[in-house]
């Protein structure tokens, strides 16, 4: 009893000093070989084995791609990289030099890691994606046996992460893992990052490092809300004047459907889908300037001249039916985030002939005008066999919606019993949700800091089992007003690894434990190449972006 006493006092003194060396600034000692985002179960122990670069090999066993086979060419430059191989962490996890698994001299060295993927490779990434995996590093007598088992290719991608991120450098040439046994698999199937093209082009080189990022998360969906007021850089081979006229840039600020092309196969190669936002009827200002009489002609008392498009011009709906099934034909993924959200009425009451013809079509309210509109955009999108997401004011003016149409809810950020109460009524009404409310990461007011983020969690509301089954995880939103590609990244990092934790396994460590973890990893991100900024305060990594 007074040893249990004694182990508890010693416990909570340690927990104490950790909390205070963060509150205070002390220089924070992190993890070697930490996971991020922690996996579902986890166990490892004090033996581990040696990797050496040139023995080592990744072994695929059954069913083999070429998903898999870049992956292997990554993960093995990411762990093997030749300019880390002299340093070695500061760590809290007891790895020492003698490379010793039991306190002889012999070394149990891991030359193969075997891959079994069961089922055949999908070819792109879906909603119903299967990431489970299980990564098993034991050692047999004086050989390792090791293997990392995943019935689909996305649930090697996810293994492969992990394996990365518990080898760690030794000294010398050489690595070192625990053994270790993980069965994984994520919470939500749905784990997003927004970014906005619109407000501040981001160069493709940008939006290919994000996706690395993303990545090394386990983050799965890129919502690129890729147009707004400000600036339509989607190059439409059916309607080229939407880029040449509405663009910031004919030449330099646009996204050819060649450039789409590569962005989607570098997210397809890990395991990321991309989803493109076209929103409308408001943020559309742009729109207006490629084709004429998409946009409402405001009356001359209104402050602009246009406003939303204009719903009661029949041919704008044969000019968005062609524009979105060439885009459903770019982006492969079955979703189409339709938006929704914002619609400012003021310019359609100031329209004469709107008023007339809400008159003659019994529309009674500018809510109902503006479901009318969502109505005919969700008839085409069926049309053309995809499937859609829209933000919550869709939801709020009473759309008549199929039942597999997503709502994304994120309003009120600063106020979690109002979000919390939207999901609950959306749930409550059978449709499937995403939660935005309290990751938006351009709002330093919202959460300077990763912490603040960590504490959110989709399921947090006072709802059936039934109900908390409809959400489907979340996103964590990089709108663009502030950010271009000299700081867009800092901005994300890490503070979006906090959102890609909740929704992959929970928040369910302490913050002390996640304080440590984040540090590394934010460390492990800036070695690959990602300008995260720092999450903690004081403290020091040795690896630099250059």
């Amino acid at each position: 009893m007074r040893k249990l006493v004694v182990f508890l006092c010693v416990f909570l003194f340690c927990s104490i000093f950790r909390a205070f060396s963060i509150a205070i600034g002390f220089p924070l000692n992190y993890t070697a070989g930490g996971v991020w985002p922690k996996p579902v179960k986890y166990i490892s122990n004090s033996t581990y084995m040696v990797l050496r670069p040139d023995s080592f090999n990744f072994k695929v066993e059954r069913y083999d791609c070429d998903i898999i086979q870049e992956a292997i060419r990554r993960y093995y430059r990411l762990i093997f990289d030749a300019d880390i191989n002299q340093q070695t962490f500061t760590s809290t996890d007891g790895y020492n030099n003698s490379s010793r698994t039991d306190g002889t001299s012999s070394i149990v060295y891991l030359d193969t890691l075997h891959i079994h993927l069961m089922t055949s490779c999908k070819m792109f990434p879906s909603d119903s994606m299967d990431e489970k995996y299980e990564l098993l590093l034991k050692t047999d007598g004086s050989e390792s046996n090791s293997s990392l088992i995943a019935q689909s290719v996305w649930g090697v991608l996810r293994g492969l992460e992990t394996f990365s991120q518990i080898v760690v450098p030794i000294n010398g040439n050489r690595f070192a893992v625990r053994t270790t046994s993980i069965v994984d698999f994520p919470r939500f199937p749905h784990r997003g990052l927004l970014i906005d093209t619109s407000r501040h082009y981001l160069p493709v080189k940008t939006i290919m490092n994000i996706l690395e990022a993303m990545s090394y998360s386990k983050l799965n969906v890129l919502h690129w809300h890729i147009v707004d007021d400000q600036s339509f850089p989607f190059q439409s081979n059916t309607f080229p004047d939407l880029s040449d006229k509405g663009s910031y840039d004919r030449y330099r600020a646009i996204y050819s459907q060649v450039d789409v092309r590569r962005v989607i196969e570098h997210a397809r190669l890990r395991g990321i889908r991309v989803i493109p936002e076209f929103d409308s009827p408001g943020h559309t200002l742009s729109w207006g300037k490629g084709i004429p009489g998409l946009l409402t002609q405001c009356n001359h008392s209104y402050p602009q001249p246009y406003g939303p498009i204009d719903p009661t011009n029949e041919n704008n709906y044969v000019i968005l039916r062609r524009l979105f099934k060439e885009i459903h034909e770019v982006f492969p993924d079955k979703y189409l985030h339709l938006g929704g959200d914002e619609v400012d009425f003021g310019c359609w009451k100031s329209n004469e002939n709107i008023s007339k013809y809400m008159e003659i079509n019994n529309i009674s309210s500018y809510e109902q005008l503006d479901a009318y509109y969502i109505d005919r955009l969700l008839n085409i999108t069926n049309e053309i066999k995809a499937k859609a997401i829209v933000w919550e004011e869709v939801f709020d003016n009473n759309v008549p919606l199929r039942k597999d149409t997503i709502i994304q809810v994120w309003r009120y950020a600063n106020h979690p019993e109002l979000y919390y109460k939207k999901l609950f009524n959306v749930t409550d009404d059978g449709y499937p949700a995403l939660l935005s409310g309290c990751w938006y990461l351009d709002s330093l007011a919202n959460g300077g800091d990763w912490e603040k983020f960590y504490k959110c969690d989709p399921l947090a509301f006072n709802g059936t089992e039934e109900q908390k089954r409809l959400v489907l995880g979340g996103e964590a939103c990089m709108w663009g007003e502030v950010v271009d590609e000299t700081n867009v990244q800092q901005r994300i990092w890490p503070r979006a690894c906090a959102a890609a934790e909740v929704l992959w396994s929970g928040n369910g460590s302490t913050f002390a434990d996640a304080a440590e973890r984040i540090e590394e990893h934010v460390c492990r991100l800036k070695k690959r190449g990602i300008p995260a900024q720092p999450p903690n305060g004081p403290a020091f990594c040795p690896y630099t972006v250059m």
